[in-house]
This record gives structure tokens, C-alpha cells and sequence, in this order.
């Protein structure tokens, strides 16, 4: 059971503060009845806002076109976290399911649901991750062989999956891999003497960024596009 004020809060877009407006005004009702005070106890009763029924939400899932500068953590402890530009009440329960670094642009995917993610950030779960590369040394076609059959990373004893490099230009590549170690892009060039100058996820499983989002923008995902993913 919750408290009325919490879920119209949690399920009807509003924040604790306009939520106790409507019920204040009598915008709500409980099983047909106006109902104004915050306390009351929901479990299986329908309530109603002006009108609408209020459902619960269930689990979100959420894209989001992460720009430069905002960090993948719940804290602002290291800048802006990517949680800042969710203006939603129910932003809070929302963990991050795969992060980037602060310099790092693209797909971001934020939930509530422990095991969704678990599954899209295993590295047993093989969800494939597409980054767009920009290096300051010039790219070689040999390379393609090299990330194919797996590159060894300092400290690391196994080496990583097999990755596929596409080379789009002289200085820029496509890199998809199926897991995500600690820095692993950049980790992987550095192994071969080249530096990531910039870095974009563009992808992860069969969600892809394409042009559907601006940087900083988000939307909620449907449940076909969610289990996409896994």
C-alpha cells in the first residue's frame, strides 16, 4: 500500500507539492469518492484525476542522448548528473543501466528494474554496443583483423571478446563490442599506440540513437523496444 499523495506522484506526472493542490481542490477521486487528504492508503482502489483513471506505471525504462559534460552517476559529486536533466517525479528512482565517462556523448539507458539491467551491462548477457571512434592517429586496415580476434588490455589476463571494427575514415571508426569492461574503448586503442580523441555510443542491443533524439533529450521506452534489448 501507498500513501494517495505518493501515487499520484509517482504515476500522474506530479510533483508531492501539486499532487496535495488537486487534492485540495477535490480533483480526486477513490472508488467515486472525493478524496482530499494526501495520508490515505492506495492499494487495489481506482482512483481518478479530473477525469482520467491513474494507473500505475510499472517499471520505466528511458533513453537519453547524453551530452558532453554530465556524469553517469546518481551523485554530482564529479559535475552535472545525466539524472538533471530528467525533470519527472518519479526521476529519482531511476538508476543508470550501462554508464559513459563525463567526455562521452550517446545512448544512455536509465531504469528502475534491477534485473532489465543486469542484463543489458553483463558481460555474459552479449548486448552489443556500438561507439563511433575518433583517434589522432591515423587508422590502419590491419586493425579490423586485430579487434576480430581480440585485443590484450593492461592488467587484464583474458583477452576481450571479438569486437568489429569499421573504419569510415582516416581518423574516425565504428567499434562494436558485446561487453564493457572499465574504459574498454579506449582501453582497446590505447593497446594498438592510438588515443580516443572523442567517443559516441551510438547504440546498445537494437535501440539506436540515429536522429531521434538531440543531445539532452530523452523518451520513455515502449515495452517492445525495451525487451529489444535483451
Amino acid at each position: 500500500m501507498v500513501r494517495l499523495d505518493k501515487y499520484l506522484s509517482d504515476n500522474a506526472h506530479l510533483t508531492r507539492k501539486t499532487a496535495k493542490h488537486a487534492l485540495h481542490r477535490g480533483d480526486v477521486t477513490v472508488d467515486g469518492v472525493v478524496v482530499k487528504k494526501g495520508d490515505v492508503k492506495i492499494s487495489t482502489q481506482e482512483v481518478i484525476l479530473d477525469g482520467v483513471v491513474i494507473s500505475t506505471l510499472g517499471s520505466i525504462y528511458v533513453m537519453l542522448h547524453k551530452p558532453e559534460g554530465y556524469v553517469c552517476s546518481t551523485v554530482d559529486d564529479d559535475g552535472i548528473s545525466v539524472l538533471a536533466l530528467i525533470d519527472e517525479p518519479w526521476s529519482d528512482k531511476l538508476h543508470i543501466a550501462g554508464r559513459l565517462d563525463k567526455d562521452t556523448t550517446g545512448l544512455v539507458l536509465l531504469t528502475d528494474d534491477g534485473q532489465w539491467s543486469h542484463k543489458v551491462t553483463s558481460p555474459n548477457s552479449d548486448c552489443s554496443k556500438e561507439y563511433i571512434v575518433t583517434v589522432n592517429e591515423p587508422l590502419t586496415h590491419d586493425l579490423v583483423e586485430i579487434f576480430a580476434n581480440g585485443i590484450a588490455l593492461n592488467n587484464e589476463i583474458k583477452l576481450t571478446k571479438p569486437a568489429k571494427l569499421t573504419i569510415i575514415n582516416e581518423y574516425q571508426a565504428s567499434l562494436v563490442i558485446s561487453e564493457g569492461k572499465y574504459h574498454q574503448v579506449k582501453r582497446m586503442f590505447a593497446a594498438v599506440g592510438n588515443h580516443v580523441t572523442a567517443l559516441h555510443r551510438e547504440s546498445v542491443g537494437g535501440l539506436a540513437l540515429g536522429n531521434k533524439l538531440k543531445q539532452g533529450e530523452w523518451i520513455r521506452l515502449t515495452n517492445k523496444q525495451q525487451l529489444s534489448l535483451v
